[in-house]
């Protein structure tokens, strides 16, 4: 599957900010949700290739919303790759065990993320 669509759900603008510019000058189309609710919305609505998603939100938290967006029949294909500055082993495995297909903290290294990206598509 090539990877065009990617949805970036963090509550942060200047995150959000900086995911896109990392993404569309590698030639993606980036579209964005401020928290997790949103971002399981767009997923259903959008169908992105990909969500990259963070997990401190208020309201549904990075985890729930994976875990909603892998669980559910219409997204269930889409891969999740969480982007968050909980970088302890354990937020990883619970990430994982979520439905995250990998796993990035922050702050972002743009080369891991699409090295990242490259070998989910």
């Amino acid at each position: 599957m090539a990877i065009k669509q990617i949805l970036v759900v963090d509550d942060s603008a200047t995150e959000r900010h900086i995911m896109g510019e990392i993404l569309t000058k590698q030639g993606f189309t980036v579209t964005f949700a401020e928290d997790g609710e949103g971002g399981v919305a767009k997923a259903k609505s959008d169908l992105p290739d990909l969500v990259i998603m963070d997990v401190v939100m208020p309201g549904l938290n990075g985890f729930q919303a994976t875990r909603a967006i892998t669980s559910d029949a219409a997204t269930k294909h889409i891969p999740v790759i969480i982007c968050t500055t909980k970088g302890q082993e354990t937020d990883k495995i619970w990430g994982e065990r979520q439905g995250a297909r990998d796993y990035v903290t922050k702050p972002v290294d743009a080369a891991e993320l699409l090295r990242k990206i490259a070998a989910i598509g």
